[in-house]
């Protein structure tokens, strides 16, 4: 799978749309998974935003820093474990303790998450799919 995003990386960030704004994304603590963000990823990129992609196993602080560093627009997180969807809340938590939150939106996504388990941790918005993600995150950046 990764020889084919690597094969599609270059004609996905060749988009009609410029100046989306940053987006930090990365794959919550505790969980290795990565093609549906990587995906999300190269589609945000076609779609004019800078995307700063943090990995898979990304801690609390990992987000924290980067969001201090980056400055973006949104923050997404993804998980494919359920073991590891607490780690979600736990971040918005921490964001929220520095006030991250008042300057960008949390995004949360993955098979197991629902709209309601967003809803319940705090989250802004979620995505149920790839394209959804990207929709969502163009809502809320206008």
């Amino acid at each position: 799978m990764q020889a084919c995003l690597d094969l599609l990386r270059p004609h996905m960030a060749a988009g009609d749309e410029d100046g989306g704004g940053v987006v930090v994304i990365g794959t919550v603590e505790g969980d290795l998974h990565d093609i549906g963000k990587n995906l999300v990823g190269m589609l945000l990129s076609g779609a004019g935003f800078t995307v700063v992609n943090l990995g898979t196993g990304v801690t609390s602080a990992d987000f924290v820093a980067a969001v201090k560093e980056h400055a973006p627009k949104i923050i997404g997180m993804s998980a494919l474990l359920t073991t590891t969807l607490p780690h979600m809340s736990r971040t918005i938590a921490a964001l929220k303790a520095e006030a991250l939150c008042e300057s960008a939106k949390v995004m949360v996504d993955g098979a197991p998450v629902t709209e309601a388990y967003a809803d319940e941790i705090g989250a802004d918005g979620y995505g149920a799919n790839v394209g959804m993600a990207v929709e969502r995150t163009k809502e809320l950046t206008r």
